[in-house]
């Protein structure tokens, strides 16, 4: 599985971007969003399982960002709005092997990585 992140870039604060994840190669597997700001570990954002059923987020995202999946398109989205500057940092999509509604909110979980997306966010 190869995964492809997109839709980064600069946005005032209260602003919105929607990240985009494109997925190639085999379906079958739940995908998670994960961010790393400068000097800081990498923390879950949000994940979908492939059913789509189950959707867990980060509680500092709750209510901003909304994880959706196309599964004609391979693609999975990360639709954040308003904005804030402690938002910003590399945002990683992910892929875990899991069918159904399983879906993990740890890292190690997964088992494939995109190369990430630079969200900054202005205050």
């Amino acid at each position: 599985v190869q995964l492809q992140a997109s839709g980064g870039g600069l946005v005032q604060a209260g602003g919105s971007l929607r990240l985009s994840c494109a997925a190639s190669g085999r379906t079958g597997y739940a995908m998670g969003w994960f961010r790393q700001a400068p000097g800081k570990e990498r923390e879950f954002v949000a994940a979908i399982s492939w059913s789509g059923l189950n959707t867990p987020y980060a509680d500092s995202v709750k209510g901003r960002f909304t994880i959706s999946r196309d599964k004609a398109k391979n693609t999975v989205y990360l639709q954040m709005t308003s904005l804030k500057p402690e938002d910003m940092a590399v945002y990683y999509c992910a892929a875990q092997d899991s069918y159904g509604s399983y879906v993990s909110t740890v890292a190690f979980s997964y088992n494939y990585w995109g190369q990430g997306t630079l969200v900054t966010v202005s205050s």
